[in-house]
């Protein structure tokens, strides 16, 4: 586990909470003290994955974010990203969704989309918006074109006041079906 550090321009990759430290006594703006010391080796020996952030001065900060990088262009360039950030898949392996929606790949599809539908209630004569659960069958070349039909067909059949999910989100969810036409 390497430390990625950063004050402006100044930034660093080090191995180890020492070599951290030094780093940031080479800053005089930084001001090392005894108890950020102490808390700089408490997130370090941590399972805290998430970047921490440190007060300099109002407004003014420099930052510590744990990576697998091995070198500071591994770590520009993304190359160490943990596993916690990607989404699986029975038999296909890890992609992160981004990848698995945009991925071309030609067949049927299978969408199922939460979104919030506004109808008119009979009693009172006022709009409402419910929430309604749409699927359907799609042949596209992606995720990304088999959300975007579904919203086009939803779009002329409801009203226009009706409220879609993100593409992105955990209200729109696929499947690919194959090349065949499913029955």
């Amino acid at each position: 586990m390497n430390l990625y550090i950063r004050y402006f321009d100044s930034e660093t990759l080090v191995s180890t909470a020492d070599e951290a430290i030094e780093f940031l006594k080479s800053i005089d703006e930084i001001g090392m003290n005894s108890v950020l010391e102490a808390d700089i080796r408490d997130y370090v020996a941590s399972d805290v994955f998430f970047p921490k952030r440190y007060k300099v001065r109002p407004r003014v900060y420099f930052i510590i974010i744990k990576t697998e990088a091995a070198t500071m262009v591994d770590f520009k360039e993304k190359r160490a990203l943990r596993p916690g950030g990607m989404i699986t898949e029975k038999g296909h392996g890890a992609a992160p969704a981004m990848m698995k929606l945009n991925e071309i790949r030609e067949g049927w599809y299978e969408g199922t989309m939460d979104f919030k539908r506004v109808v008119l209630m009979p009693g009172t004569g006022k709009f409402q918006y419910r929430d309604t659960r749409f699927s359907a069958q799609v042949k596209a070349n992606s995720g990304m074109e088999c959300y975007n039909r579904i919203v086009s067909h939803l779009r002329q059949r409801v009203d226009e006041r009706s409220q879609f999910p993100s593409v992105k989100g955990k209200n729109f969810k696929f499947r690919y079906l194959g090349m065949a036409k499913p029955v």
